[in-house]
């Protein structure tokens, strides 16, 4: 059996900095990734199927064609081999929140496939594939900070990460990208300027202070409890940076230390909320 992990993908900024003729926004975002995230296994098997499970699975079932099943084909197609697998995904993320985690899903399935079919397209090749199924895919294949632009898909190094932890919040409520987007007005951002490196937390909460999420907006407009979660992480002890990722719902706040953002996620009293607090994911 062939396991890899799925972590969760967070937008520490992102900026809408244009749009193509085709109706794609362009997008400026640094994307990091946390310790928690989904879990996709690849067993040998005589077809390819689905199983899900975990806290989150029940919100897929109805899905008609999962994007771990997409990814199977696709890859197969491109190698020449029988798409036969058992693939199991474990889903511990919340669905439609803003953290990748769909994109993450696909992006583990590569991996754990082409270990399992013993195959090596070149790394272009994956990209190309990833980027059909999802413009977080791409970045969701190393799980490494990136800086992403275009629709997406263009990647170049991002400034590492300085030790610093990490709560996520959302509050249990979906939010659909594209009706984010529509629900978006006004202009462009700039492209924003980031340093070679951040000597510390505080240091890169500060720089990223100046920047923004420019779908926050609209996202509250649709969802206004999500500005009840930003003020909550606001007002957390040894909050740095409280935003929201992606295309939300789910937000985050930046801490000093992984134990501190354990810390402050226990301290969160909504119920109805999802929260998580640790450090971030390690690519092997």
């Amino acid at each position: 059996m062939m396991a890899e992990p799925a972590p969760a993908k967070i937008n520490l900024f992102l900026h809408v900095t244009g749009r193509r003729a085709d109706g794609y926004h362009l997008l400026d975002s640094l994307a990091v990734f946390t310790a928690l995230g989904d879990r996709v296994t690849a067993e040998t098997a005589s077809d390819l199927s689905l199983h899900l499970e975990g806290p989150f699975s029940g919100a897929l079932t109805a899905e008609p064609d999962n994007l771990v099943l997409r990814a199977a084909r696709a890859l197969a197609a491109e190698a020449a081999v029988p798409a036969l697998a058992r693939l199991t995904l474990h889903k511990n993320l919340p669905v439609a929140s803003g953290i990748g985690g769909g994109s993450a899903d696909a992006a583990a399935a590569f991996r754990a496939l082409c270990r399992l079919w013993n195959i090596s397209p070149d790394r272009s090749v994956l990209h190309r594939l990833a980027l059909t199924l999802g413009a977080d895919v791409p970045v969701c294949l190393a799980s490494v900070p990136a800086r992403m632009g275009g629709i997406g898909g263009d990647l170049s190094a991002a400034p590492p990460l300085p030790d610093c932890g990490i709560v996520l919040v959302n509050p249990g409520v979906a939010v659909s990208t594209p009706d984010v987007f529509r629900a978006r007005r006004g202009g462009f951002s700039r492209m924003a300027d980031l340093p070679a490196a951040w000597r510390d937390a505080a240091t890169m909460a500060s720089d990223l202070r100046r920047l923004t999420n420019d779908l926050a907006e609209p996202a509250i407009g649709l969802q206004p409890v999500i500005a009840d979660v930003l003020s909550a992480l606001e007002g957390l002890p040894g909050c740095l940076l409280a935003r929201m990722s992606g295309s939300g719902a789910t937000c985050f706040g930046l801490f000093a230390s992984a134990e501190a953002a354990e810390h402050a996620a226990a301290s969160i009293t909504q119920a109805a909320w999802w929260r998580w607090g640790g450090g971030f994911f390690v690519a092997r």
